[in-house]
């Protein structure tokens, strides 16, 4: 492990000299928006320790309805500042303080299969009012790689010039939620940048949790969605904040994933080769994956700092040290779009 059990959210928070940077730039206060989901605490934290180090006195708000993943107090006792909202309540929004930068992660996925109403309420309405009220703020909002369409694993996945074609209720919400920041961006000339970011991994959570517990608990692992693409959150949520340089009208997206395209077959070997014991492999490889190159976002901001290597014996060793997940599987093997 590359920290203590209690000190992982600090580690996977640190910043980089590049997101200071970033944030020196930045007016606040800095508003993060939908945080207590599984990205905004750490977003954050980062944004918090990069402006200190700067001696900064710019605030950072974490505001969120804090009844998903993150309670209110894993926040304060990390001493950063808390607003409790529920963004899709119009007067609760309204009564929000302005902000110079805002970072938008709030959204629904799980459970939504059958829920058209949700998705559409809290992915498209709800991120349109949120857009009209910092209206002139400088805005980075969260998307998803889902919007693209399945592609061949040998073209290297889908890039930013790639036509959304998303497969599902949920990966259509994602393009309409775009399409919100798109609108209100384009009337009031808000500058704003989309993430299109698929698949964060942490200690906890994210596809190698996904795929080493089954690896680790005997259970079969289905390959039909044979490839994917991961970055570590830590990456993901620095990338994310030096977004903020890209961020105008009309707003343009930029992929967010580490580098490559994996099979979840070799994965899977991988982390029995950790673990000891063989995959359980069910399924055969489909012809296309849901895959992102990142290789714009690279070349902007430079590759992930944690390599692969990195990140499977430090899910490997979590699961076997501490067992601790979030309980939230990824669904990352749904050919359906449906979560």
């Amino acid at each position: 492990m590359p920290c203590a059990t209690e000190d992982v959210e600090e580690f996977i928070s640190r910043p980089t000299p590049e997101v200071a940077a970033a944030l020196a730039q930045a007016d606040g206060p800095v508003m993060v928006l939908g945080a207590g989901g599984k990205l905004g605490l750490h977003l954050t934290l980062m944004a918090h320790q990069a402006l200190r180090s700067l001696k900064r006195s710019n605030p950072v708000i974490a505001v969120s309805r804090y009844n998903t993943l993150r309670a209110r107090a894993d926040f304060e006792r990390l001493g950063l500042t808390t607003l409790s909202c529920d963004l899709e309540d119009p007067d609760q929004l309204l009564r929000l303080p302005d902000a110079g930068t805002v970072f938008f992660l709030a959204g629904v996925k799980f459970g939504t299969a059958m829920a058209p109403d949700l998705l559409r309420r809290l992915n498209v309405e709800m991120p349109r009012r949120v857009a009209e009220r910092y209206r002139s703020s400088r805005i980075v909002a969260f998307s998803s790689g889902a919007v693209y369409p399945f592609v061949l694993p040998a073209s290297g996945g889908a890039s930013e010039s790639t036509p959304p074609a998303p497969v599902g209720d949920y990966a259509a919400s994602c393009l309409a939620r775009e399409q919100s920041f798109t609108e209100i961006s384009l009337r009031h000339r808000t500058p704003v940048a989309l993430i299109r970011l698929n698949y964060a991994v942490e200690f906890r959570y994210g596809v190698l949790v996904d795929i080493a517990q089954k690896v680790l608990n005997g259970e079969p692992l289905d390959v039909s969605m044979g490839y994917v693409n991961v970055i570590w959150q830590g990456d993901a949520v620095a990338d994310s904040v030096q977004a903020l340089s890209l961020t105008a009208t009309p707003p343009a997206p930029i992929n967010v994933t580490g580098p490559g395209v994996l099979s979840v077959r070799e994965l899977a070997e991988r982390f029995g080769r950790e673990f000891g014991r063989p995959p359980k492999i069910v399924g055969k490889e489909a012809e296309t994956a849901l895959l992102s190159d990142a290789s714009y976002c690279h070349r902007l901001f430079g590759k992930p700092r944690v390599s692969l290597d990195q990140m499977i014996s430090w899910t490997a060793a979590w699961l076997v040290r501490s067992g601790q997940t979030w309980g939230k599987p990824t669904g990352f093997e749904r050919r359906n779009g449906e979560y």
